[in-house]
């Protein structure tokens, strides 16, 4: 079981992409990677979740010109943000959560 510092620092990483989305998680991530193998997993969840988002955003936006795209950024969007709340809700309680529909690149 992960202390609460652990637990609290493994919510931070989302909560701050809120207002960084690479930087404030990457430097927690990266600071603290090697004393918690609990942060590290949720790190390395994050980067590859922004990394999956940002794809599907980008696929998106080209979408626009055949105009599925303009439902698609939004929804994108919503789950962004509904996907990185309940990162940091699990993380907060101490589990491992796998956030669906994305691609594990960083193992």
């Amino acid at each position: 079981m992960p202390t609460k510092d652990e637990r609290l620092l493994a919510a931070v990483i989302y909560i701050i992409s809120f207002f960084t989305v690479f930087i404030g998680p990457i430097v927690i991530w990266l600071l603290k990677k090697d004393d918690s193998e609990f942060i590290d997993y949720h790190g390395k969840e994050y980067l590859n979740f922004l990394i999956s988002y940002f794809v599907y955003g980008t696929v998106s936006g080209i979408l626009t010109v055949v105009l599925i795209g303009f439902v698609l950024l939004p929804v994108v969007g919503i789950l962004v943000f509904i996907f990185t709340i309940l990162g940091a809700i699990k993380a907060y309680e101490g589990e491992n959560y796998r956030i669906p529909t994305i691609f594990r690149l960083i193992k």
